[in-house]
């Protein structure tokens, strides 16, 4: 039987032949190498995307997958993919719905680290996600975050929150904020700068958005959001170039050099990240936070290597659970 190819090369063979290095989301992907496989949910993967997402990741060392959804259907998908899925543990479910909750079920009794979305719609998933009764809440709100290396900005950014809250309250925020530093740490940023994004740099009371950033700036100062720089508000010209900020006269650790980006809500976030994506060349990593495991959530549209990288992401996250437990149930 001949040997697998190294695992460089075989990252090789999913980087896009477009030009550019994805050299990010490389480093990203070579940081989980180095870490134990990531036992990993993968909930429902009934269509070639999904079951490929999961097989690769599984081939690069970043998950150990538990695929969970009807076993016919799987195995059928597999067969007309090409996919080998005979190592892998096959949990049986009768339908999405059904996949999620035992999907979930499987990280609530410690058998997976994390959850994958498969070709559910996210809202079945996120409604099990986040029952009550039998979900994955803790005292954090959830929120999701697109870790993005857009091409030509020297550094990737974190966007939030632009998938799970529509319109979140001040106190939301807070977690919506806090998620982000802790990821923002989890994979590696030395120094995280978050920048409370609205449509103009100073406090306006017929500006909503303005209030909140200047009441989330005062928390961070207070103790109330720990481990990172803030800032705000701020308009997306003065957070990401330093030029703008100087043009405003902005004097700010953050402005211009901001790694995270807050968006007032989901329209504004999603939009922001999504012009990144299609105008601008961005990959984009997607990953919900605040539930008790990270929870990798991709589209069909991504990229191979894009959704490799969620999964590199999560794996980072949940390592640095295994040496913080208490970060499980906060």
């Amino acid at each position: 039987m001949p040997d697998s190819p190294p695992l460089s090369a075989m990252l090789d063979a999913v980087v896009p032949r477009d030009g550019r290095s994805h050299a990010d989301f490389r480093r990203l992907i070579e940081q989980a190498q180095a870490l134990p496989p990531m036992k990993t949910a993968v909930v429902h993967p009934c269509d070639e995307v999904s079951l490929e997402s999961a097989v690769e990741a599984a081939k690069l060392g970043l998950i150990l997958p538990i695929l969970v959804g009807p076993s016919w259907r799987l195995r059928g998908v597999a067969e007309r993919g090409g996919f080998d899925i005979s190592g892998f543990e096959l949990v049986d479910s009768a339908h999405s719905h059904d996949s999620a909750a035992k999907g979930v079920e499987l990280v609530r009794c410690g058998r997976a680290e994390a959850l994958m979305k498969g070709s559910l719609h996210t809202d079945e998933l996120m409604e099990a996600v986040v029952s009550r009764e039998a979900g994955l809440r803790t005292a954090r709100r959830i929120s999701h975050c697109f870790l993005m290396e857009v091409p030509g900005h020297e550094t990737p950014l974190i966007v939030t929150d632009a998938a799970v809250n529509i319109a979140p309250t001040l106190a939301e925020k807070v977690d919506i904020v806090q998620n982000a530093i802790d990821m923002a740490h989890g994979v590696g940023m030395a120094e995280v700068r978050v920048a409370i994004l609205s449509a103009v740099e100073t406090v306006n009371p017929n500006v909503p958005s303005t209030i909140e950033a200047a009441a989330l700036c005062k928390m961070a100062d207070r103790g109330q959001i720990t481990g990172a720089l803030l800032d705000g508000p701020l308009a997306l010209d003065n957070a990401i170039n330093p030029e703008a900020a100087a043009v405003k006269g902005i004097v700010s650790p953050v402005a211009g050099r901001a790694n995270v980006l807050v968006a007032p809500d989901l329209e504004s976030a999603n939009m922001l990240a999504k012009s990144l994506s299609f105008l601008a060349g961005a990959d984009a990593a997607g990953i919900v936070l605040g539930a008790r495991a990270p929870i990798v959530l991709t589209s069909r549209a991504d990229s191979l290597l894009t959704r490799l990288a969620s999964c590199a992401v999560a794996s980072l996250l949940a390592a640095a659970r295994r040496t913080d437990p208490a970060a499980a149930i906060r």
